[in-house]
């Protein structure tokens, strides 16, 4: 009974709390192969139409905890510096009691500032719909729920970001979401609003290299940083390793929160497939309520890379 009632109420008294709380984007521990979601610069920049997809269960075993599924599909468009890209991403939380799904559009631009170097520009347009059953808390505890619903509520927002990469370095800054959307306002009777939940900027800075470490193998270190008003700075560390450039391995720290084990696959050239397994080192993650997070990813490039666009191989 604890282990299913624990995240509901908690998360009820989280969203009903006086006070502003501040919400944070989804987290990813394959974060370097996931960046068109957080990064709209880094539209077209793999040189060929590509399609992601990610799949995060945080906390397995936790009735109600997060899931997170991404969609991405991006390519440059031929014989122009320009590149576009489509970005879906799906929050559950409480199964089906929150529901917040952002879809956006991408476009880049991207200049050659030295031989082997490139600069990227990019903007997104789009926005989230956020679903809110608060019937559904009332399985939990018997809680009393005096809100309305709210259904695919829309709001738009739009996104910056900028990418520099090479075929060996990469480092990229972003805010996914500029706009800063508020809900839960509630009239007091003396006149004053109090909104209980916002949807506040998240800055990204994410970077890595490669190195050669032999004739096939390549030791590829990576660090994405998440900072957000309201809540702690997020810093996630990885080091993996590619070996003949289809099996990669390796481990990742997040600051405070989680290690994780990491595993890749090319299959051919064209597919990718890699999966991480994250487990806490805070109280949570000592406990009987849950058996860490999984991900798993998907990567299909659908078409040859263009032969006049100079695309990193390695992210």
């Amino acid at each position: 009974m604890i282990k299913k009632s624990f995240l509901i109420p908690f998360l009820f008294i989280g969203i009903t709390f006086q006070g502003l709380m501040a919400q944070q984007d989804a987290q990813y521990t394959q974060y370097m192969y996931n960046t068109m979601s957080v990064n709209p610069a880094y539209a077209g920049s793999r040189g060929q139409l590509s399609f992601a997809g990610l799949y995060r269960s945080q906390w397995v075993g936790l009735d109600g905890a997060p899931e997170t599924f991404t969609l991405n599909l991006h390519s440059p468009i031929r014989n122009s510096r320009l590149g576009y890209g489509i970005s879906i991403v799906n929050d559950n939380i409480g199964d089906g009691v929150v529901q917040e799904t952002y879809l956006d559009a991408a476009i880049s631009y991207t200049i050659q500032v030295a031989m082997d170097a490139k600069l990227s520009f990019g903007l997104k347009l789009g926005g989230n719909m956020l679903s809110l059953d608060f019937n559904g808390l009332r399985n939990f505890d018997q809680e009393v729920v005096s809100q309305d619903n709210i259904d695919n509520k829309f709001n738009p927002n739009f996104g910056l970001g900028v990418y520099y990469h090479t075929d060996r370095f990469y480092a990229g800054l972003s805010a996914p979401n500029v706009l800063e959307s508020e809900y839960f306002d509630n009239d007091n009777s003396d006149g004053s609003v109090n909104f209980q939940s916002a949807e506040r900027m998240n800055f990204y800075f994410i970077t890595g290299y490669v190195f050669d470490m032999g004739p096939d193998l390549q030791f590829k270190p990576a660090l994405l940083t998440k900072a957000v008003g309201g809540a702690p700075l997020q810093v996630d560390l990885s080091a993996s390793f590619l070996f003949a450039d289809k099996f990669s391995f390796g481990a990742a720290y997040r600051w405070d929160a989680a290690l994780s084990g990491l595993v890749g696959f090319q299959l051919t050239e064209q597919l990718m497939v890699g999966l991480a397994y994250d487990r806490e080192t805070t109280e949570l993650g000592g406990t009987q309520f849950n058996d860490g997070s999984f991900e798993i990813f998907l990567r299909l490039e659908l078409l040859k890379r263009f032969q006049r666009t100079v695309s990193p191989r390695f992210f």
